[in-house]
Order: C-alpha cells, then structure tokens, then sequence
C-alpha cells in the first residue's frame, strides 16, 4: 500500500500542496486528476523522491521498485531497442557479467537467473513495445540521436513500461503520443499487473483503465472508487451537499448575528449572546463552488455559404519535390464535421495545412468558395504568443478596425473578461494560452475551423467544455486529435490518412480502435452503399448536435429563471419576517400583497425547475445514447 500523509509543499513562494493525503490499495490503478496548476506533477515528484515536501511523509512498499519518467529524453548513438533494453539494469548486469565470468557455479547462477526473468525473450518484448508506441523496425535500429524530442519520450515511456516496476508512475503519458499510441497504452495498461498513478486529462483512459481517481484541489486530495464517470457524479452529489450546507451555515449565521446585535447589549441575555460570538467565530465558511472562466469556449457562428465549402480533385501536396499525399479527393460541407486519423509522421498534418491554404497542390485542384474563412490551431501558435504582452494587446492587433468593446467581447467569448484580458501571456497557463491562441484564430467568425491537437494544454473539464463549444459551433470542423472522447462527441466522418493517401473510414471510432490495436480491419469506405449511409449518417449527427445545443440552451435559461425567482423568493421571505431588511420594492408592500407576489414567484419557480428537470434528462439521455 501507498501511503502519504499531510504533504505540504511551497515553491516561489506559494502552497502548491497544504496538507494533501490518501492511502492508495495494493495493486489499484489510480487516476491523479485536478485543473492545471493544481500541483499534480509536484505531488508525483514528491511521491517519487524527487522533491522533498516541507512537511508530511510519504511510505511505500517495502523493496518495492518505482518506476517514473525522467525529464529529459534520451538521447545518443544507441537505437530505441538497445535504449529500452538498457533499462532492465538486472539483465544488463547479469549479460555483462556473463560475458567475464570464470567460476562455473557463478556462471550457472548468472544463467539460471537470467532464465527466471525471462532475458531471452527481452527483445522480442521490447520491440513489441517499442511498436505499439509506433517505432517500426527500421526506426528501432535508427541512433537516438536521429529523432525528435517528442518521439524520444516515447522511448522513455518504452523503456519504463519494459521495465516493469511494481509501482508505475505516469505524467501525463499521452502528450507525445498520437491517437493510435494512445490506444495501444490503454491497453497496455488495462493488462499491466502492478500499482499505477498515472496524471491524464485522457478520459476515455481515465474510464477504462483506473478503478480510483484521486482529485486535487486547492492543495489537498480526496480519493473516490471508480473511473472517471463515477468520480464526476460523486463529486456533483458533494458540490450539491456542500451548496445545501453552505446555505445552512449562512441562515445560522445570519441567526446568531441577528440575536447578538438585538440582546447583546442587554444584561439579562448577555451571557447568551457571548455563547452565540463564540459560536460564531468557531465557525468555519463553507466556500461557495465559484465559475470557472478557464472554462469558457464560445466560437462565433459564421455567416452561411452554400455547399461544398472545400473540394479536392485528385490532389497532391509535399513538401519541395517530396510528394506526401496524392490522389486527394475530399468534399467539405458547411455542417461537416471530419476527424482525420492516422499515425504522426502519415500526413495528417500535411492535409491540414493544404486545406488551410498554407501549402498550394502539386497538382490536381482545389477548390474554394470565394467567401470562405478559416480559422487554424496549432502548437506552434500558442508557443510563438509574445510572452511581454496581454490578451487584449494580442487581439487589437489583429483586430485593427474593431472597436474596443468587439476586441474585448471576442475575448470575453474565452473567459478572458476585465482584467484576465490585461494579465501578461507569460503569466498564463499552458490552458489559458490555448484559449487565447483559438480566440485569435476565430475573431473573424471562420466557416472551417482546422484544429490539430488543441487539447494538449487543457485539463478534463476544459476539454468537456471545448466539446460542447464545437457541437454549438454553427460551421464545419477538422480535427486532428489523440483524444478519443473529443472525437467521438464531435467527428461524424472519419478520414484516415495513410500510405500516401487519404480515404474516408466508413466505420466509427470503436471500429477503427479495434482495427489499430488488431481486432479487425478497415471498412471498405467506397462502396455506394457505404457512401450514402455515411451522407444519412452525417445529417443524423448534425441534427443530434442541433437538439443538444438547444437543449443545453433551455438548461441554461432554466437555470437562469431558478436563481431568479429563486432570489424573490427569499426576499419576500425576508420582508414577511423581518420588514426592516426588506428590498426596497417590497418594504410597502401588506402581508397579503406579499403572500400573492411570493405564491406567483414561487409557481414560476416550480416550472422552471420542471423544465430544468425535463431538459437535462433529456440532454442527458441524448448523451447516453450517443
């Protein structure tokens, strides 16, 4: 069992971690989740030794080995097979020895030991992984040095799952990784025999691999059973706990305070009112569940154009004379919403820039309606933010002839509102510079938004948020992304770019994970058949996205007209009980004027909760079925 107990850890100056705790069972698979800058890493490095905490301790299984990726990629001239074999420090040892030893009872020793930990199978097994993480053979025997930081992670990631430790320490396992890796380590995982904590924002992971999910918040932890489904609706049961006493503790409060100002001064209730003080300063607020802003997303809806917006006539694209795609033949509707799959290094990248207009073809057409904007995320963008200057400088630059009040409302859009918009980018979190980067892209309403890997920087929930963003958005979507939740609430035609070319996967997301980690192969997509079924298919999922938006738009006013009538109702309370606190409007008003407006008040507030009620199960029986 892992133990760890009131860490609390300050760094520049700030509580990272304040008293953060939990006992995690023996074998259990672990889900470290909270918002970005919650101290997550901190609390793992912690846990790994690599950080001593200020105070609080942490007790592990005795002898057992821990396993945690190091911060910098390996590099040099040894290929990813001879690197990922390297880190069973065992078998290289014993290989090593072997290779000197002279005593023939050490020399049997060596080999029958060797034999126990299954040495010879090691390079088979290590290039199993090393291929599920996408390394074929050719680039297993290239030299380390040859590759990118990002794919040397991933021999990182190789050669601590090789290794095998009895406690798996993960860091967000998944940020080098593409779609197809993606599911191959989920898997990987649902059959690792060993303890795991692993810190993601995948989650579909988070559902199909953990059976605990540790949620930190506010510097401390709690540990809840299940994945990550379970956790949201334990957690919605808490807040909702939590708002109830919270508005407990407030009715008490105002309570006690009433009787301390009215026989405070009274002798015969003095010693009464001192016990009610007392009372008052032992009690400890219930903190209100404040709205994030770093949840907000809300593209602006394009102006309509008629069909297709893009289409490709037998296309190529390249790069110089090196041709990437060829034999593109691709139609883009207004309401289309497209994933394109496939392997990192395949192209998919390219298709997208060609379709962005940032690479011409080397031949065939394309072809384009004369009106049409697009709007293009990428990583390079959110890196290239001038770290000196605020949201609001970025935006009046690009939004020359906006008046303020459009270049602040296009920020507002992405929760940077009042002074969030004056703060200095190199302030901002990796989350927050996301936003700004796809608030910049669509300040001009596009009719196409191109958007390759824009989950990278967000947590669990601003991903749920960008999902719900996208099926509101009124224009057609590209996505090139590695997390399958995303896809599969947004995407309603899948492309998978492969060997040169790039042709529609007619099955759905479940199909194509059971064909990349081998359980089937792909649909023929070209078939008439298979054609016009994908058309209805289409039009199906842009009417579901058109009743879920209007759906969580009747939630959204429900919700609104509650705390509404919500709050005359408290307030006609107040001025019925205690006239002199009562709103202005309702100070002159009788006892019987009183109980009509309250009875009226409340009649309106049982119907909005009624079509709260009605909606949400609705939107959330959508959901289910989707």
């Amino acid at each position: 069992m892992l133990n760890f107990s009131n860490i609390r850890v300050r760094l520049g100056g700030s509580v990272i971690l304040d008293g953060a705790g939990a006992a995690l069972p023996p074998g259990s698979r672990v889900g470290l989740i909270g918002r970005n800058g919650a101290g997550k890493s901190t609390l793992m490095k912690v846990i790994a030794g690599m950080l001593e905490p200020d105070d609080g301790s942490v007790d592990l299984p005795k002898n057992a080995r821990m396993g945690y990726i190091a911060q910098e990629a390996p590099a040099g001239a040894a290929s990813p097979l001879e690197t990922v074999l390297a880190a069973d420090s065992e078998r290289a040892e014993l290989l090593a020895e072997a290779e000197t030893a002279t005593d023939g009872h050490r020399i049997a020793e060596i080999h029958e030991r060797l034999n126990m930990i299954e040495a010879h199978s090691a390079p088979a097994r290590a290039a199993k992984i090393l291929i599920g993480l996408g390394f074929d053979e050719a680039a297993q025997a290239q030299p380390m040095d040859s590759f990118s930081g990002g794919w040397r992670m991933r021999v990182a990631l190789a050669a601590l799952l090789f290794s095998q430790p009895d406690m798996l320490l993960l860091d967000e396992p998944s940020n080098h990784l593409d779609l197809e890796a993606t599911l191959w380590l989920e898997n990987f995982l649902t059959s690792y025999q060993a303890t795991i904590l692993v810190i993601s924002h995948e989650r579909d992971l988070l559902n199909n691999v953990v059976d605990h999910i540790l949620h930190l918040q506010h510097g401390k932890t709690v540990l809840y059973p299940g994945g990550y489904n379970a956790f949201e609706r334990q957690r919605a049961e808490r807040q909702a706990q939590l708002a109830a006493s919270r508005e407990k503790q407030i009715a008490q409060r105002q309570k006690l305070e009433a009787f301390v100002s009215r026989w405070g001064a009274k002798a015969h209730s003095a010693k009464q009112a001192q016990s009610r003080v007392k009372a008052l300063s032992r009690m400890e607020p219930i903190a209100e569940a404040i709205d994030d802003p770093s949840l907000s997303f809300h593209f602006p809806s394009p102006a309509e154009l008629k069909p297709p917006l893009i289409t490709l006539d037998d296309a190529a694209v390249g790069y110089g004379e090196n041709i990437i795609l060829s034999g593109l033949n691709l139609s883009l509707a207004p309401d289309d919403r497209t994933a394109l799959l496939g392997r990192n290094g395949n192209g998919k990248t390219t298709l997208a820039r060609l379709l962005a207009s940032q690479l011409p073809p080397k031949k065939g057409a394309i072809n384009k309606s004369a009106k049409l904007k697009v709007g293009y995320f990428t990583q390079y963008q959110v890196e290239e933010l001038d770290t000196a200057d605020t949201p609001l400088e970025h935006m009046t630059r690009l939004m020359k002839d906006a008046k303020p009040g459009a270049v602040r409302a296009q920020l507002g859009r992405f929760g940077f509102s009042g002074d969030k918009a004056t703060v200095k980018v190199g302030k901002l979190s990796g989350g927050e510079r996301a936003r700004l980067a796809l608030a910049m892209i669509t300040r001009d309403a596009p009719h196409l938004l191109i958007l390759d890997e824009p989950t990278n920087h967000l947590d669990v929930d601003a991903r749920e948020a960008l999902v719900h963003a996208l099926n509101e958005y009124s224009g057609a979507v590209i996505l090139v992304s590695h997390d399958r939740h995303m896809l599969e609430l947004t995407a309603d035609r899948l492309v998978m770019v492969d060997s040169g070319h790039a042709k529609e996967f007619a099955g759905s997301m479940n199909d194509y994970t059971d064909f990349v980690l081998g359980r089937n192969q792909p649909k023929a997509a070209q078939s008439k058949a298979s054609g016009g079924n994908r058309k209805e298919d289409r039009r199906a999922a842009a009417e579901r996205r058109k009743q879920q938006a209007d759906l969580r738009k009747a939630v959204s006013t429900a919700e609104k007209d509650m705390e509404r009538y919500a709050a005359i109702v408290s307030q006609i309370d107040r001025a019925m009980f205690d006239p002199s606190s009562a709103a202005k409007e309702f100070a002159d008003l009788t006892m019987t004027e009183l109980m009509k407006k309250r009875a009226t008040s409340q009649d309106r507030l049982d119907k909005a909760e009624a079509k709260w009620l009605a909606a949400s199960e609705q939107l959330e029986g959508d959901k289910t079925s989707c």
